[in-house]
């Protein structure tokens, strides 16, 4: 029986603060990319910024990937979540400082509201860090599930705290 795969387009957002931050999401880049069932299709530049929540921890560097991948949301959710365990993420303080961080901010068009997974990812509207890398390799008139357009959230979130990192 030949049973076609769906493959759809998701958005994951990299975070980290400690160990080597710009190496710690360079190499989970490579990570998500080498696993079955997704293929990269794009990488924004690194951007640093302050922290959200505790402010007596270094900035962190975020990016954001595009991938297309065969995964259930729950399975990218355990996937991403395996990563982050290998690179030493601790789940001590909400909004600690962090290795890493992985974040499924879209996937495919879908409107997710489990209670492991929420998609688009809940603080999505309201973070420059996310928004900005999201904009350099989505199309311009992506639509955010519930949200409106990345376009309209962009006009009204200041990229004040950003800067473009070199790896």
């Amino acid at each position: 029986m030949n049973v076609s795969v769906k493959w759809v387009e998701a958005y994951i957002g990299l975070g980290s603060n400690l160990d080597n931050p710009i190496d710690q999401i360079l190499s989970a880049v490579r990570e998500i990319a080498a696993l079955e069932h997704i293929e990269q299709i794009a990488v924004s530049p690194l951007y640093s910024s302050r922290p959200v929540g505790p402010q007596d921890q270094p900035d962190y560097i975020n990016a954001v990937m595009k991938i297309q991948t065969s995964l259930s949301p729950l399975e990218l959710l355990m996937a991403c979540q395996t990563l982050e365990s290998r690179h030493g993420r601790k789940r001590l303080v909400r909004w600690g400082a962090r290795t890493l961080d992985l974040d499924i901010l879209l996937y495919n068009n879908d409107l997710i509201d489990l209670p492991a997974l929420k998609v688009p990812h809940p603080e999505l509207p309201n973070r420059s860090f996310v928004l900005y890398p999201l904009a350099d390799i989505a199309p311009a008139d992506l639509s955010i599930p519930g949200e409106g357009s990345l376009a309209d959230l962009l006009a009204i979130c200041s990229a004040d705290s950003l800067d473009k990192v070199e790896p």
